[in-house]
């Protein structure tokens, strides 16, 4: 089974719960609306913990909620727009406040679901917009430069996954045109 609630001209409607599809343990309980979440909900991780808890709208995050690591820690807690962190605090691995988005601009950081940083920079209107960082699972850095409306930009340079560089190089626009110099691992 992967939902159990209840239906209206063939959507979800009302109260119901998501199983993940593979081993039917829950995913997701709360409201529905013409088949997206819709209102107060909870969503869990793989082995049951809670992952995220607060309100829906069309399928996204939005107004308060929090938002946790897999290990129980908080990871966010505020108000979501349109699924973007919007207004709040930050944690990190260590319970400690580690940033604060006022809406949705302001330097933040993002967190991967095990607490590990993933990236850091600015941020408007929820969107990666400005400087960042993006680092790998193991804590070196994977990405140094511009951002703009979530997507990569300008003058970056990308590390090889022991830090050390790989690209360094100017987008000519928002795609994949760019020059720059490439390196190989040896420098």
């Amino acid at each position: 089974m992967i939902f159990e609630g209840e239906y209206l001209n063939g959507h979800r409607n009302g109260e119901g719960k998501e199983y993940f599809y593979f081993d039917s343990k829950l995913k997701f309980e709360g409201e529905y609306l013409n088949g997206q979440r819709n209102g107060k909900g909870k969503e869990y991780y793989f082995d049951g913990k809670l992952k995220f808890e607060g309100a829906y709208l069309y399928g996204q995050r939005n107004e308060k909620g929090k938002e946790y690591i897999s290990d129980g820690k908080l990871k966010f807690e505020g108000e979501y727009l349109n699924g973007l962190i919007w207004n709040g605090i930050g944690k990190n691995k260590k319970d400690e406040i580690d940033f604060e988005i006022k809406e949705g601009n302001e330097k933040g950081k993002e967190y991967n679901n095990n607490g590990e940083l993933e990236f850091e920079g600015e941020y408007l209107k929820g969107k990666r917009n400005g400087k960042g960082k993006k680092y790998y699972l193991n804590g070196s850095l994977e990405f140094e430069g511009e951002y703009l409306k979530g997507k990569r930009k300008e003058i970056k340079k990308e590390y090889y996954f022991e830090d050390k560089l790989k690209f360094e190089e100017k987008y000519l626009n928002v795609e994949k045109n760019r020059i720059g110099k490439e390196y190989n691992n040896d420098d």
